[in-house]
């Protein structure tokens, strides 16, 4: 992870003038001076006025000071979305906004746990992305990719800042500028519609994992079929259990943010979107059902490749020993008539020979016919 994580940070500016919203190739092409207007940054993929619903036209990308000074001036609220930024690149947006330092240091150097907090009349919230990579990991099982989202929502801004290359917040910009009604309530809007747009991912995330779950429990418990190994590696049930648990981290930690933002009334959360919030809750609590399940079904699926093997293993001693005590006849008896005493019996017999050889193989028949009624062979 932290080899993805260097290569990331060494084609992250490149890839913010090529990968980003429209307004992200501009902010270099045109040369802002950060000593002129500290707001200005490279890390800006997007940043726009919204009033009424609907996003003001503009000729040029906005700066963030300039879309709050649009703000001020005839109201609505700016939508400020950032990809990695670093200490420098946010500090203008953070004392333009009035951000607190604790919140802005989460917000730049990600890797925390999901949750909700308020600073003054900011809420500060983190999410955590998951997106299923397909048969990326070893021995065929997929991995899960983890990214973050921070939010700073206050009363006329929405700052949204994505860490990692999966979770981009495009297509939910535009999705939601449709919406005119929706995004007519203001910041709170956004908060919802990025909160519902990352539990969305997790139940699809659900989905793909419970198929692979059902491929493994399938190849545990079916009949192995001539010459293929019995059961399936117990390395690729471990690892499916790694990408559970990442996948809980993601999930359950979330839980009590949107049970806050769906029950207790918040002075920056229209009463209206908080309707909303409580079927994001829902949704996020039968995914961490699912999860739980997912953690405890493997653990089940686990326990019973293991003794899967146990059986097989006494399976392949018993075999080996019934035919450890086949071959302890001949050599008992050929160890006897090969201790050369000059008396022994039926040494000058002229059937003697083939006599015993006739024995021995009467009493490994008889051997082996009661080891193979009785299933040991």
């Amino acid at each position: 992870m932290s080899m993805i994580r260097d290569l990331r940070a060494a084609v992250r500016p490149s890839r913010r003038r090529t990968g980003g919203d429209a307004c992200a190739a501009p902010y270099t092409a045109a040369g802002y001076d950060t000593a002129r207007d500290p707001s200005a940054s490279s890390a800006v993929v997007d940043c726009a006025v919204y009033r009424d619903g609907r996003r003001l036209p503009s000729d040029t990308c906005l700066t963030p000071r300039e879309a709050m000074l649009r703000v001020r001036e005839g109201g609505g609220f700016a939508w400020i979305g950032l990809h990695e930024p670093t200490e420098e690149e946010f500090a203008g947006i953070a004392a333009e906004f009035g951000l607190h330092p604790l919140a802005v240091e989460d917000a730049v150097h990600a890797h925390q746990r999901p949750k909700l907090e308020r600073y003054d009349d900011t809420l500060f919230t983190v999410f955590k992305t998951v997106h299923y990579l397909e048969a990326a990991g070893p021995n065929g099982i997929a991995d899960v990719e983890t990214g973050e989202v921070m939010c700073f929502t206050g009363r006329d801004f929405v700052i949204t800042v994505r860490h990692g290359g999966q979770g981009s917040l495009r297509a939910l910009r535009h999705g939601l500028q449709k919406d005119t009604e929706l995004l007519a309530k203001g910041p709170s809007a956004v908060l919802h519609a990025l909160a519902d747009h990352v539990v969305d991912g997790y139940i699809a995330v659900a989905g793909a994992m419970q198929d692979d779950i059902d491929e493994v429990e399938i190849e545990v418990f079916s009949a192995p079929s001539k010459g293929s190994p019995r059961g399936t590696d117990a390395g690729r049930i471990y690892q499916l259990k790694r990408e559970v648990l990442e996948f809980k981290r993601a999930v359950t930690p979330l839980l009590r943010p949107m049970q806050l933002l769906s029950e207790r009334p918040m002075r920056l959360i229209d009463p209206d979107i908080q309707k909303y919030f409580r079927d994001v809750a829902d949704h996020l609590a039968r995914v961490q059902e699912e999860v739980l399940g997912f953690d405890e079904l493997l653990n089940s699926i686990l326990q019973a490749n293991l003794a899967q093997a146990t059986v097989a293993q006494n399976e392949d001693m018993r075999k080996i020993t019934s035919w450890a005590a086949i071959i302890a006849v001949p050599t008992a008896v050929c160890g006897v008539y090969g201790m050369n005493f000059d008396y022994m019996p039926e040494l000058n017999w002229k059937y003697g020979y083939p006599a015993v050889l006739t024995g021995i193989a009467v009493i490994c028949f008889t051997i082996h016919r009661t080891l193979k009624r009785n299933g040991w062979l």
